[in-house]
This record gives structure tokens, C-alpha cells and sequence, in this order.
């Protein structure tokens, strides 16, 4: 028995011990065989879905596919958007999200696994109006109008901190950068680690000049508050991935 099983099946005999315990999310993966996860499909490169195919590609897919596989079960993406994300953990829609950035709001609901990397907050907008801006400041103008994805962090940063400019507020599967790219809005932020794919894949999207990135936020998988056995077999897992350079060498592969 490998290490990672042998952490799973010690796991399964404390689950056994209390009524609580046997409630516990790793004893329903290993039961019916199959891991369910939540994830967007809208962060690149963390989860994106393919249209053509409906299939998820990415950082995050990686990640849960290798935890699936050292489960030993299936695994199953269900689809979710950020205003729901917390929710669906919450009613037990799916055992764990993917990536999620770690905030107050969503501890209140939720449990966390250890971060396993982190981000930083950048603002963007097309290079027909990059000379607009020079600064954060810049963009807390009335006539800016900024777009943000609901249910995102990135909502929540942009009313604090551009409160005189215009929020637009997008209804996913719509996309705050496709609202810049179409014009109806002049700015949107977004990670590091997402704003370097989209100045790849579009030409017109440009990094808006700043003084220092903002809000530096670790990033991990949301998963059942109150399941402290599923909690502990994620972390140990992490560890062990850690250790073994997984996570450095799946970052690599993506870019990140």
C-alpha cells in the first residue's frame, strides 16, 4: 500500500470511530468512488472549459485529477459560478472546490485547505486607453467604469477601492474582460496569475501601470467547515505533493 493510500485508509478508521465522524466527506469518496469538485471553467489558466467538447483543461484540473487519482476513484467536475461556490460546498453539492483565494466572507461558511500558492491584484484595459491611466488612483474616476464577475473577490476589491467610478457588474458565464475587450467598460483587475494568460491570448489587453501590485492573497480549496477528517487527509496530501516538487512542476507547466 502506497503512503498517500495508507493516509486515506488510517483516515477511514477514525471515520469510523463517532456517528459525527462517519458523516465525513473522505469516507463518501472512498464509498461510492467517485471525488466531486466544483470548479468555474472561467479562470485561465486555473479551470477552463472547452465549449466544444465540455471538457476542463488548467492548473486546478491537474491538481484535482491527481488527487483523484491517488484517492484511487473517479472524479467528477460539477460546474458552479463564484456567487455559488461557497453554497454548493456548503449543501454538499461537490466534496471540495478547486482554487479559491481565502477570504473572511468565505470562512464564515467554509473550511480551507492549506494554500498551496498565492496571488496579487493588477488592474487592465486595452491599449487604446492605457494612456488614460497612471496609477490606482487614475481609476477611481466617475467617468471609469470598471468591470467585475459576481460572487468574485475581484467585486468586493473594486467598490472599496475605486468607490467614485462606475462598477459594472457582470452575470457569469459573461466574462469582466470580454466587457473591456467590447468597450462597455474601460478597466477590470484580476490576478497575476490570469492577467499574464490574457496579454497572451489578446493583443489589445494591457497591464495598466501601477505603483505596486495590491492585495497579495494565498489561494486554496475550499472544502466542507465543518469535516475536520476530510480537512486533515487534504492538508496531508498537500504536504506530501509539496515535498515531491507536484505543485512547483504543475505551476511550471502552466505558466504560473
Amino acid at each position: 500500500m502506497n503512503f498517500i493510500k495508507a493516509i486515506a485508509a488510517a483516515a477511514v478508521l477514525c471515520v469510523t470511530a463517532t456517528p459525527a465522524m462517519a458523516q465525513s466527506a473522505l469516507k463518501d469518496i472512498l464509498d461510492n468512488g467517485v471525488l466531486k469538485v466544483g470548479t468555474t471553467g472561467d479562470w485561465n489558466p486555473m479551470t477552463v472549459k472547452d465549449p466544444a467538447n465540455n471538457k476542463y483543461e488548467g492548473y486546478d484540473i491537474d491538481v484535482m485529477t491527481e488527487l483523484a487519482t491517488d484517492l484511487g476513484v473517479e472524479l467528477e467536475f460539477v460546474a458552479t459560478d463564484w456567487k455559488t461556490l461557497v453554497n454548493g460546498v456548503v449543501a454538499g453539492n461537490y466534496h471540495m472546490t478547486g482554487s479559491a483565494s481565502i477570504s473572511p466572507a468565505r470562512m464564515k461558511a467554509a473550511g480551507y485547505s492549506e494554500s498551496y500558492i498565492a496571488v496579487e491584484i493588477q488592474p487592465y484595459t486595452t491599449a487604446d486607453k492605457v494612456d488614460k491611466f497612471n496609477g490606482w488612483d487614475s481609476i477611481n474616476k466617475s467617468d471609469v467604469k470598471v468591470a467585475a464577475t459576481l460572487g468574485t473577490t475581484f467585486e468586493k476589491l473594486v467598490k472599496e477601492w475605486f468607490p467614485d467610478s462606475e462598477i459594472k457588474a457582470i452575470e457569469a458565464p459573461a466574462l469582466q474582460h470580454q466587457e473591456v475587450l467590447s468597450g462597455r467598460s474601460d478597466v477590470f483587475v484580476t490576478s497575476n496569475i490570469e492577467g499574464a494568460t490574457l496579454t497572451k491570448k489578446f493583443e489589445k489587453i494591457v497591464p495598466i501601470e501601477v505603483e505596486a501590485a495590491r492585495a497579495p492573497t494565498p489561494i486554496a480549496m475550499l472544502l466542507p467547515q465543518d469535516d475536520q477528517v476530510w480537512i486533515n487527509y487534504v492538508n496531508n496530501w498537500i504536504k506530501i505533493k509539496k515535498a515531491r516538487g507536484f505543485f512547483d512542476e504543475t505551476a511550471a507547466k502552466w505558466g504560473l
